[in-house]
């Protein structure tokens, strides 16, 4: 069954397409959604159907960006209960842990990971959807949704390095430039925000702790939506940690708090193995570099945890038939479907 997110996910979605000039209709019944569903912000609607929409829309507005206009006029009201307890927290690093705490409660397909760096700090983050599904809009979206929440936090202080993307840059770049007043970095290694240490530490004045206490037990109070599978958190954790060389049962059962044998005997209750679920996050990050003609065929191995281009080379034609370079070169043949020609609308 397909993983499910807040109908919140896609406010704006209706004002975006009017301004570009699309009829949604089409698009909703094709992916098995409505109007009426999309009506109520705090209704669960399958993720992938959420994905699809987003990528057939960019695709058929030729707006490659369309997820990052969503992006655009994104509130804090628009975490719904949870932002009350957001605005009291007293640093934006207090901040965003929360909202992996209860991202229950908001998205649970997002994933968050700090990387300390000295002076710097990266926030990584991915929106992990099914697998072997495109997510280029959704990407943009979540991420243009968590610098949004970081300006509300910080305000004027808040002036991260860069924002960074593994895709390559839309065709034009007003839309980016005007939603991010900093440097934004295409074809990267990962998906995520480089700022200073110290904005993650920077204290929040209109932080309240008596009103965090009592804002907290009302969020705690609500009833918990069906919570994602062990899998889905596993393949959460994979796509943060394979890009760092860090993919390993050892890290991935240490980051939730269990030991090797607990995760093994947790996956095996979901009818999942680690290796499995291994394999499938690589088949996806596999598709992401290797459509992207800027990422070398050995920067694609090294990213997917191969040491050698061989090993590389022996699993990629496993997998898809055929070695990495012919693959390459059919796919630019062809080719992309399912994305924005290079000459659409910004």
């Amino acid at each position: 069954m397909s993983s499910l997110i807040r109908a919140a996910t896609l406010k704006n979605y209706f004002e975006v397409a009017q301004q570009l000039g699309l009829n949604p209709q089409p698009l909703l019944h094709a992916v098995g959604l409505s109007r009426t569903m999309l009506a109520d912000p705090e209704r669960r609607i399958p993720a992938a159907a959420a994905v699809r929409l987003l990528e057939e829309s960019a695709l058929k507005s030729g707006c490659d960006t369309f997820g990052l206009r969503m992006a655009e006029s994104r509130q804090l009201s628009d975490f719904g209960v949870v932002s009350l307890l957001l605005i009291h927290q007293p640093t934006l690093r207090d901040a965003l842990v929360t909202t992996m705490k209860y991202r229950h409660l908001l998205n649970e397909l997002l994933a968050i990971h700090f990387e300390d760096r000295g002076r710097t700090v990266v926030i990584r983050e991915e929106f992990v959807p099914d697998a072997g599904t495109a997510s280029r809009q959704a990407i943009e979206l979540a991420l243009g949704a968590l610098y949004r929440l970081c300006g509300f936090m910080l305000g004027q202080h808040w002036r991260p390095h860069s924002m960074n993307f593994t895709h390559g840059a839309p065709a034009n770049l007003v839309v980016p430039r005007r939603v991010f007043r900093c440097a934004i970095e295409f074809d990267c290694e990962f998906n995520g925000i480089v700022c200073d240490a110290g904005d993650l530490k920077f204290p929040n004045p209109s932080a309240d702790p008596v009103m965090a206490r009592h804002v907290k037990r009302l969020v705690e109070a609500l009833p918990a939506p069906t919570r994602n599978s062990i899998t889905t958190e596993v393949r959460k954790d994979l796509y943060i940690l394979m890009p760092m060389g860090q993919a390993t049962i050892e890290q991935v059962a240490s980051g939730r708090g269990m030991n090797v044998r607990t995760l093994q005997r947790r996956l095996e209750e979901a009818g999942e193995t680690f290796s499995n679920a291994l394999n499938s996050v690589r088949t996806d990050l596999a598709l992401r570099y290797m459509e992207n003609r800027q990422y070398s065929l050995h920067a694609v191995g090294r990213l997917l945890g191969f040491s050698s281009p061989s090993s590389f080379s022996r699993w990629f034609s496993g997998e898809f038939g055929k070695a990495p370079r012919t693959w390459r070169k059919e796919f630019q043949a062809r080719g992309p479907t399912g994305q924005p020609s290079g000459h659409g609308k910004s």
